[in-house]
């Protein structure tokens, strides 16, 4: 391998080139960023692309269900105060994406990495990262993703052994369980809301106990491993004791879970958690999501949830009743065409919001929302769903490419 002064190869080159005019092309012709198919051609000329990209930076890897395009956003800004850094900010988080953002980052230092849960283990193997944040893990795409056990187990054999320090919730077990194979672990108790994916033990089959914030296991003793740092309310606790105001412009106690584990993983590269919280602040919408975007002289903010646990965690941010809501969830290849989750959600939680329907599953939604005793109006579009609305700001609600679809609708 080539020396530091300049770790590419004439081959790892020509793979960079003929990657950004792919992607260049791909942009021109109007279909998306271009970051996918660009690292698609990068990987087939240099299959070890990724691994000499990374290996000038300090790499931070984020994998979760939900969160880690937020939270690998808050990092990014956090680390900003100690260096430059290259991030796959737009969510293109498989290795082909993952490869393109690097490739753009030569003058950097830090990688800041959202990574696919499925492909954790293999990116971490090309990118030798120096830290892994692990969030949570939940149902999710139940077409494509395994279960949410097997999940962990693959994150618990990929990391065994890791040298990088693995940040984790360990208020979530499957988490835990997956990040204990790892030598050296800071915990953040960054609390847990869904809890349907985690009443049996990941180690042994056995019935959690869960009492208060506590979790242990009845039969085998796995419990909850003492954090060192502590989401306090509106605080973050260092491992000093020390407490630190968190101060965001995104709204959610998810998200003041997403900047806890953010302060966590810059501690780690020595960003004390006072200027890396400050940094945090700037961030004010994540690839469209928390935008309020005016539409037909109304004000819409456009909201995220891409599964059960995103739908609860969204639900307890909006606006109280008698605020309208729209709802909007496609069943297409990025999203899961498995819809059958919707009957996971608890949408009694939306009583006395009147409720708009749209998307290409609308009807599958109005199935649920009638059991669930919800009032709710079926239209064909968001301009229809808009213009029907009473009074006031709109709570809009969408799963992966809805989302996309609404913001391209309303032109943001």
């Amino acid at each position: 391998m080539a020396g530091n002064s300049d770790p590419l190869t004439p081959r790892a080159k020509l793979a960079v080139t003929a990657g950004k005019a792919v992607a260049a092309a791909s942009r021109a012709a109007g279909r998306g960023s271009g970051s996918v198919i660009g690292g698609k051609v990068a990987l087939r000329l240099d299959p070890d692309l990724l691994a000499r990209l990374a290996q000038h930076l300090d790499v931070v890897l984020v994998s979760a269900t939900n969160g880690k395009t937020t939270t690998t956003r808050l990092i990014a800004e956090a680390l900003r105060a100690a260096g430059p850094v290259v991030s796959n900010a737009l969510g293109a988080n498989m290795p082909a994406g993952i490869t393109s953002a690097l490739a753009g980052g030569s003058e950097s230092k830090f990688g800041v990495i959202e990574v696919d849960e499925k492909y954790l283990a293999g990116v971490a193997r090309d990118t030798s990262p120096k830290c892994i944040a692990l969030l949570n893990l939940s149902r999710d795409q139940l077409d494509r993703a395994a279960e949410t056990r097997m999940l962990a187990e693959n994150w618990r054999e990929g990391l065994a052994g890791s040298k990088a320090v693995v940040v984790a919730n360990c208020d979530d077990p499957l988490v835990v369980w997956a990040a204990s194979s790892s030598p050296n672990v800071v915990w953040v108790a960054a609390g847990q809301m869904w809890k349907d994916d985690a009443w049996s033990c990941p180690s042994c089959g056995g019935v959690m106990q869960r009492p208060g914030d506590d979790w242990f296991c009845g039969e085998c003793g796995f419990r909850r491993p003492t954090p060192s740092w502590v989401l306090s309310g509106d605080h973050v606790l260092d491992p000093h004791g020390s407490a630190w105001p968190i101060h965001l412009q995104l709204p959610g106690r998810a998200n003041k879970a997403n900047a806890a584990s953010s302060a966590a993983v810059a501690a780690v590269f020595g960003v004390p958690p006072q200027v890396a919280l400050e940094r945090m602040y700037q961030v004010q919408a994540v690839a469209g999501r928390y935008d309020v975007v005016q539409f037909q002289g109304r004000d819409l903010r456009l909201l995220l949830a891409k599964n059960p646990a995103g739908w609860l965690e969204t639900f307890s941010l909006i606006d109280p009743p008698p605020t309208p809501v729209v709802l909007s969830v496609n069943a297409r290849g990025a999203d899961g065409t498995d819809t059958s989750w919707l009957w996971d959600v608890d949408y009694t939680r939306l009583t006395g919001h009147p409720i708009f329907v749209v998307g290409d599953r609308k009807l599958d939604l109005a199935v649920r929302l009638e059991v669930a005793n919800q009032h709710f109006q079926v239209c064909e579009n968001l301009d229809e769903a808009v213009q029907a609305a009473p009074p006031g700001r709109i709570e809009v609600i969408a799963n992966y490419t809805a989302f996309q679809d609404l913001r391209r609708r309303v032109g943001n």
